[in-house]
């Protein structure tokens, strides 16, 4: 006879951890003794897979019982919808192999759609699985409280603010979003006590990610991050799909969605079957009451996905450069994630850090342990109230400035939550507005990064150019999203923005900034110095035509005229060019030429403001501007 669980209306509500798989995704608590521990569901299990089916009758099945309808309904069944949070429609991810319908969008997000025309965007499948987790949770701890969700360490904004959507059309009060990375190496800090360096290797469904961390004494930091937002299991299981597609003799760009959906599946058994024997022989059921005997071998298979694996090698000795250290000077590595089962990923990471990895803990509940360890401790209920938990930001974030230089004001692997703040002027007279361009990214120009989000500060009094003085401030929150604001300091007006940014990264996006970054090092440095040069010119071009034109009367005859205008004339042919030294130096030339002209400009201008004016006066005014300095410099 079952017994009935009661639970203690009166008791406070309790805070959750949940790790939003791409293939399955789990709830866990911390008890009253203080463990962290996971939740089960009906069938005593604490896997659920990511998997959500639209049955015809408005029905929304999740799990284990969805799972079972993908091979007959694959059109209304999505899997590994994770691959698409915060992506747009027109996205490389949505031409890979799959048996998704997608519907036609006007706007930039993906939608899928699903019985008899429903149409559902990747947010609202993943508040599915995030409300069955939550009604798990329920069950088994009767009031849930706030819930910490995990993220892969290299979501961007859109990724991010997507995955937070998601968890607030569940009915979820999200604390935190927080990186998976980070979510494990809290489980095995507290759970073994040790301090030192240690490596992430998180490799799940759909994402990889690599952070390096130092623990010290209760200090969780992070030193440097990095990943990849396509790259995972799921790849690995493609990649045998073609295989035995191929030894089919069938053409996977062309078959139907039935078939795909059982040769996909059926590659994924293969591939865990692979993990503890060395051939596997499977009849694969088809659509018509077919079948097809498929038989792998664990070298044929680690051939397959031997590209794949090696793709995480660049990124993590990356991370070990960005955080300044060597593989030596690592004191462990955990694993994190069901594609780290495979045999020639734990042999792959012994090898790129020449130790064997930690396996204490299950790397597929040792995200959703550690994200229910922050809960608690962002409840305030547990004991670990010692704990310092910081995180980064994966990739510096900036504005466009003239000439599409880009300006970082916050720079990738700056602790996070951060803020900072740059002050800009005016490029021209009378200039009456800015035109804010916030970017992401590693590279020098505007036009080779992510570009996140614009808005227009207006209604500032015209001003001769260099007089406006704009502060732009930017505020990264815990779960890492960013907050622009822009104030003109002379008058007071401000505009600010949440940057929610339009949805959607060709492939492998993340990624490609800092690879194109590192590649292209010396030559944005040098385009970088171009385009500076560039306005600058164009600047001192403008100021010099206008003087000439203004003051004519105060060139020294046609000879001085002439000096200026070859002058003018070089420094205009340079800037066509490429060679920002030339530049620069014909910058230095002008500058030269016009230099007594500009002199006798000035002492006209100084003549003209005195005029009518006591000595008294304006010995007043120098001492009252002398006394303003000396105050400023006291409250610095």
């Amino acid at each position: 006879m079952a017994l009935l669980q009661i639970h203690d209306p009166s008791a406070a509500p309790t805070p959750i951890g949940i790790d939003l798989g791409t293939t399955n995704s789990l709830v866990a608590y911390v008890t009253s003794l203080g463990e962290p521990t996971t939740i089960l569901d009906c069938d005593s299990e604490a896997l659920v897979p990511s998997v959500v089916h639209y049955a015809k009758d408005g029905r929304v099945i999740v799990g284990r019982d969805a799972q079972k309808l993908a091979l007959v309904l694959p059109k209304d069944t999505l899997m590994s919808v994770k691959r698409f949070m915060g992506r747009g429609a027109d996205d490389a991810e949505t031409r890979r192999l799959s048996t998704y319908q997608f519907a036609k969008s006007d706007g930039p997000v993906v939608k899928f759609e699903v019985g008899q025309g429903r149409v559902v965007t990747p947010i609202e499948v993943s508040a599915e699985i995030l409300r069955t987790l939550k009604e798990n949770a329920e069950d088994e701890l009767g009031r849930v409280g706030g819930a910490v969700i995990t993220v892969p360490a290299y979501f961007d904004d859109a990724q991010r603010q997507a995955t937070k959507d998601a968890g607030k059309l569940a009915g979820l009060n999200v604390l935190r979003l927080l990186n998976e990375p980070t979510a494990a190496a809290l489980a095995y800090g507290l759970d073994s006590k040790k301090n030192g360096t240690f490596i992430v290797f998180d490799l799940g469904g759909g994402t990889f990610d690599v952070t390096v961390l130092s623990l010290d004494d209760g200090v969780f930091q992070v030193r440097s991050t990095g990943g990849d937002t396509q790259l995972g299991g799921d790849d690995m299981d493609r990649a045998l799909a073609h295989h035995v597609f191929a030894s089919m003799q069938a053409d996977a760009s062309s078959a139907a969605p039935e078939l795909v959906r059982a040769i996909l599946d059926a590659s994924r058994a293969i591939k865990h079957a692979l993990t503890a024997n060395e051939t596997v022989e499977a009849d694969i059921d088809l659509p018509g009451g077919k079948s097809f005997a498929a038989r792998v071998t664990r070298p044929e298979f680690d051939a397959l996905i031997k590209p794949i694996i090696e793709r995480t090698g660049p990124t993590c000795r990356r991370a070990l450069r960005d955080a300044g250290i060597e593989v030596a000077a690592v004191d462990g590595v955990i694993l994190v994630g069901g594609a780290t089962r495979v045999p020639l990923v734990r042999e792959f990471v012994t090898a790129l850090f020449e130790k064997e990895p930690l396996g204490s803990i299950d790397p597929d509940q040792v995200v959703a342990l550690g994200a229910a360890i922050q809960a608690d401790l962002l409840a305030g209920s547990g004991p670990r109230d010692e704990v310092l938990l910081l995180d980064v930001l994966p990739l510096s974030l900036g504005v466009e400035t003239m000439g599409g230089v880009v300006e970082r004001i916050l720079a990738r692997n700056t602790a996070i939550p951060a803020g900072a703040k740059q002050v800009f002027t005016t490029y021209a007279d009378n200039q009456t507005g800015f035109e804010l361009h916030v970017v992401q990214g590693e590279r020098d120009l505007a036009i080779d990064c992510r570009s996140l989000a614009h808005f227009t500060l207006k209604g500032i009094p015209a001003m001769p150019a260099g007089m406006a003085r704009l502060a732009v401030s930017f505020e990264v929150d815990a779960d890492g999203l960013l907050k622009v604001s822009a104030r003109e300091e002379s008058t007071g007006i401000e505009q600010s923005i949440d940057v929610k940014p339009s949805y959607g990264l060709s492939d492998d996006a993340i990624e490609k900034m800092l690879l194109t970054a590192y590649e292209h090092g010396e030559a944005d440095v040098a385009t970088r110095a171009l385009r500076e040069q560039q306005v600058e010119a164009a600047r001192i071009l403008a100021a010099t035509k206008k003087a000439v034109e203004s003051d004519a009367a105060l060139l020294e005859g046609p000879e001085e005229r002439a000096r200026i205008d070859a002058a003018v004339a070089q420094l205009e042919a340079a800037v066509k060019g490429t060679d920002h030294r030339a530049i620069a130096h014909l910058i230095e030339s002008l500058d030269e030429t016009a230099s007594a002209f500009a002199g006798r400009r000035m002492d006209l201008r100084i003549r003209q403001a005195l005029t009518g004016r006591s000595v008294k006066d304006v010995a007043d005014e120098s001492a009252h501007a002398q006394g303003i300095e000396a105050h400023l410099g006291n409250t610095k």
